[in-house]
């Protein structure tokens, strides 16, 4: 992940909102979620969740599709992975990770 995407994403989850949205649509898993469930599960308004979910959209961490008479909202675990592993991409420097970070090192790379 470039750093311009990463700040972007940060930039995106950070706020009180779109940090329940997306968390929302994590738990959910690859199904997603319909605007208004979204809206009953974080108790946001619809006004209000339209403009929270078009800038997690912008940011690439989520996406979209029509189902019916519904629009259906999902994560995008690909883009929160990458988050994930440009975060922890020299977690300890390349050495053997410790018990406090070892989370953190689960993204990392299987040796070849």
């Amino acid at each position: 992940m470039e750093t311009k995407n990463a700040v972007t994403a940060l930039a995106a989850l950070a706020q009180d909102s779109r940090l329940a949205i997306f968390r929302a649509l994590v738990q959910a898993g690859p199904g997603g979620l319909a605007a208004g469930k979204i809206s009953e599960l974080t108790g946001i308004a619809p006004s209000s969740l339209s403009f929270h979910l078009k800038e997690l959209s912008h940011a690439g961490m989520v996406d979209s599709r029509q189902a019916g008479r519904f629009v259906i909202y999902t994560a995008e675990f690909e883009t929160m992975n990458a988050l994930l592993g440009f975060l922890t991409e020299n977690c300890c420097g390349g050495n053997p990770c410790s018990p406090v970070c070892t989370p953190a090192c689960s993204t990392e790379k299987e040796p070849s």
